[in-house]
């Protein structure tokens, strides 16, 4: 037997005194960390196994179980940290490309974090929006250049196709097969109820969820799964996935063995066989290949669905949306290196891609200075925690934003970032049926509702408090921020002042 150079990075700590070996941590771990010992008459725990997913803390009828990260360390090397060290061992085992889940997970700055929000005092009065009429409904899509009436004045409408939100919040793309189908039916179900739009991913649209077309994008990328004409007529909006911040500039993989009953179907894939899109669509190398499918999908669906682009924070991504603008996309959609995945490189992930505050406030001002800003919306995600985020995002130029990792999150994800083992012991990430049935959407599609309508409410206290009665006020308003422990460049790049100033 080889030498095993990995210690568990955490460990199952068990309160003797408490535990009444009831094992259910046993019956509820998919990872086969705790087993019972039939000599001893104790519960044991393998903690190699642990991935962190406090399934079993929370479910411990008498918290006798904590995990807690190991103390065992390397020597101290400012150059070589441990984890540095663990992941040679790891590629040296298996020769093998590292595998991550979610986002972004360094030390980099949160801009969010170093940006504050402005208050109303006595020449501006605040608006208190429990009296005061409080505008958060959001329209997307191309505005139009000037207004139009016919010789009887009556106005022309020359609106392009575009879709409207109760607030200014959608649930950004998770397909059919990363997750499963209980957490797809959970968002489709509260898009539904909240009045706003979750997106399929590129896993195409299970035959059940149609029903909720109206607040569906459907998603087509490089692999093009489950894309047909009735599924790109069944959603409210299309977007074209060029890009992801959490793996800019490759495609994707949904390993074989999560391709099975439904899901193979969906996608149009054999079962079994792994479902890879390419880093690039094959049909696309310039901006005038994105216009030309743009317009097949709106000629394809009788021009009556706007149409998104959806693009990776990378360093030149201010001008990758002037093209975007000017290619007849009707929105934008910005995806920061904090996004999450179900699966993507680690060194891909960790390296790759910028803060989506810095891609956001370059590409609102780029499009301003070039006139062409009205031509689109910009919806922004990666990373999205709560609704002081959304507001300080608004007011840096975005329309409205994608929340995937918060949703998740919402329905019971620990944020283990393991999702990419299938093995998710809260039925999101995983197509175990025994797994997936520990998501009740009746339950999930509720606590994804109570999620945006608080931050709705927030949303609405805040900007009563900056007098401004409408998101449409607050969109690109950054004379409402101001920064704190910023260099200049960066204040120049996000188009703010600092505190104080």
């Amino acid at each position: 037997m080889g030498i095993n150079y990995l210690y568990p990075e955490y460990e199952v700590v068990r309160n003797m005194d408490r535990c009444i070996n009831c094992r259910v941590c046993e019956r509820q771990c998919a990872n086969e960390v705790h087993s019972f010992d039939e000599e001893r008459k104790i519960m044991c725990s393998d903690d190699a196994l642990c991935v962190n997913c406090h399934r079993c803390v929370s479910l411990c009828p008498t918290r006798a179980l904590k995990i807690v990260k190991t103390d065992h360390t390397f020597k101290e090397n400012a150059n070589w940290s441990g984890r540095a060290i663990t992941e040679i061992y790891k590629q040296a085992e298996s020769g093998g490309v590292l595998l991550s889940s979610m986002g972004n997970p360094n030390n980099y700055p949160v801009y969010f974090d170093k940006i504050l929000i402005n208050a109303s005092q006595v020449t501006n009065p605040s608006i208190d929006p429990l009296r005061e009429p409080m505008e958060t409904k959001v329209f997307l899509g191309s505005k139009p250049k000037k207004i139009e009436r016919d010789k009887d004045g009556k106005l022309i409408n020359n609106l392009s196709a575009g879709v409207e939100l109760a607030m200014p919040i959608m649930f950004s793309a998770m397909s059919y097969g990363s997750i499963s189908y209980n957490a797809h039916e959970s968002l489709a179900r509260a898009a539904q109820e909240a009045g706003i739009l979750y997106n399929t991913g590129e896993g195409g649209l299970h035959k059940d969820f149609y029903q909720y077309g109206s607040n569906t994008i459907v998603q087509v990328a490089s692999g093009r799964f489950g894309v047909h004409k009735d599924y790109l007529e069944a959603g409210a909006a299309i977007e074209i996935k060029m890009g992801q911040g959490a793996k800019p500039g490759i495609g994707g993989h949904l390993p074989g063995a999560k391709i099975v009953g439904d899901i193979s179907k969906t996608r149009m894939v054999p079962e079994g066989s792994d479902a890879i899109s390419p880093a690039p669509h094959h049909d696309i190398y310039s901006i005038e290949d994105l216009r030309q499918l743009v317009y097949s999908l709106k000629e394809a669906t009788d021009y009556k669905k706007p149409v998104i682009v959806k693009i990776a924070a990378v360093h030149n991504v201010a001008a990758i949306a002037s093209g975007i603008a000017r290619s007849g996309a009707d929105i934008i959609a910005i995806d920061g290196f904090r996004g999450g995945t179900g699966a993507a490189p680690t060194r891909i992930r960790d390296n790759v891609g910028i803060p989506i505050e810095l891609a956001l406030a370059s590409v609102d001002q780029r499009l301003r200075d070039e006139g062409i800003r009205d031509n689109v919306s910009i919806v922004i995600g990666g990373s999205i925690r709560n609704s002081g985020d959304i507001v300080k995002a608004i007011a840096l130029g975005a329309d409205a934003v994608y929340i995937g990792t918060a949703a998740l999150i919402a329905l019971g994800c620990h944020l283990c970032r393991s999702c990419h083992l299938g093995k998710c012991n809260w039925g999101i990430a995983t197509q175990r049926p025994e797994l997936v049935k520990r998501l009740n959407p009746n339950v999930g599609y509720q606590r994804l509702v109570n999620l945006v309508r608080a931050w709705n409410h927030e949303i609405k206290e805040m900007m009563g408090g900056m007098g401004i009665n409408s998101i449409e006020s607050l969109k690109g308003n950054r004379l409402m921020l101001r920064g704190l422990g910023l260099n200049e460049k960066e204040l120049q790049i996000l188009g703010i002042k600092h505190g104080g100033e």
